[in-house]
């Protein structure tokens, strides 16, 4: 017991997920809670994406997350580039500070983040374009054209890199699930072809990772691709990944988990059909059941906008106040939603959003009625 207080060599387990939730249960609604892959994980999550690189940024976000974990949340969300990398840095002082104290065990956190945009490293450089070509071309990481758009890269090499910086700032041994970091952003310039060649590389990058024990599982986070309909560049289909991951690593593949914009303003993964499944065009959600994969749900306030005022289509819920509140409950009520993330920059962000885990989920009535209710569900291109 004692080694496992103080070491970050643990990942998410069935037991210590299940320990979390019985300790943190009280007062909490009976789905707070979503079972997957045999883990019990918060409905809410941490996002840590946005705000200023600065310390005072770091401050807030470090201790809203473990104001959170006190509060029972255990899904934690990051990436490298987020906020320069110090995302990830406040991420492993917060786990630092709760393992170290005994709160809390590494096996009771499910912790992600993603690769696939260059990071800075704790503010954005003068040159950035220079910064980002030194960090993977002129290391013999990639090639110019693997750089894409100046600052996208997955290849192996740069994969590999990127894990191990990510573990580094994280304080870790293993992550639960690394996501390649919208993949659809190579498309602006590959055909589907070469897509799918650089996307069998990078599975087989992170396949290795699996085998050396550094992450869990691996997944997409996405922004458009999800969403987007079948004939726009920028779609993916998940089938076809889980087809690519399989010739990559057979059928026991560890291409596990997706990431994707869910809000009252962009329903598309509930109200597009535009994922082909074993015959059937289905929504994202309905996809992702099909599929078997854990979802996150991101950007449930839209940046924010959807805290400051209730959009006129979502109907008043009984017990929730705030536009906030609102936006929060439909996330993460959306069907085959493993938890929705959320930014907490501050203390009192953390108490307000875990608060929503005290109210069971809405009725599937009234989160399809706001979906199917949203004037115009185009992809936003924001």
């Amino acid at each position: 017991m004692v080694s496992e207080l103080i070491s970050q060599r643990s990942w998410a387990t069935e037991a210590g997920t299940a320990r979390f939730a019985r300790r943190h249960g009280h007062g909490k609604a009976a789905d707070a809670y979503t079972d997957i892959f045999r883990m019990r994980l918060s409905s809410i999550g941490v996002g840590t994406y946005l705000g200023a690189a600065t310390d005072e940024v770091d401050a807030g976000y470090e201790a809203a997350i473990v104001d959170a974990v006190r509060r029972g949340i255990n899904v934690i969300d990051t990436a490298g580039n987020y906020r320069c990398q110090r995302g990830e840095r406040v991420v492993g002082r917060a786990l630092k500070a709760l393992t170290e104290s005994g709160e809390v065990w590494r096996s009771e956190l499910f912790i992600a983040s993603k690769a696939g945009f260059v990071p800075f490293d704790g503010a954005p450089p003068t040159d950035r374009a220079t910064w980002m070509r030194d960090c993977t071309v002129a290391r013999g990481l990639a090639t110019d054209d693997e750089l894409v758009a100046g600052c996208h890269c997955m290849t192996p090499a740069y994969l590999h890199e990127a894990l191990d910086r990510s573990l580094n700032n994280l304080g870790l041994e293993t992550l639960d699930v690394l996501f390649l970091h919208n993949p659809e952003t190579q498309l602006q310039v590959l055909d589907r072809a070469a897509f799918e060649d650089r996307i069998r590389l990078a599975f087989q990058a992170l396949e290795e990772a699996v085998a050396a024990g550094k992450i869990r599982a691996y997944g997409l986070a996405t922004w458009s691709a999800l969403r987007a309909k079948p004939d726009e560049r920028d779609h993916i289909s998940l089938a076809r990944m889980m087809e690519l991951a399989s010739e990559v690593a057979g059928l026991r593949h560890n291409m596990r988990a997706v990431q994707l914009p869910i809000n009252a303003a962009m329903p598309e993964a509930m109200t597009r059909a535009n994922q082909l499944v074993r015959g059937r065009m289905l929504s994202t959600l309905d996809a992702v059941r099909e599929l078997g994969l854990l979802t996150l749900a991101s950007a449930p306030l839209l940046q924010g906008r959807l805290g400051r005022e209730r959009p006129a289509h979502v109907p008043p819920l009984t017990g929730f106040d705030t536009p906030a509140e609102h936006a929060l409950q439909f996330a993460r009520s959306a069907p085959s939603v493993t938890s929705a993330l959320v930014g907490m920059g501050s203390v009192q962000h953390a108490a307000e959003n875990a608060q929503i885990l005290a109210h069971p989920k809405a009725a599937a009535s009234w989160v399809q009625e706001v979906a199917e209710a949203h004037p115009g569900a185009g992809v936003a291109a924001f």
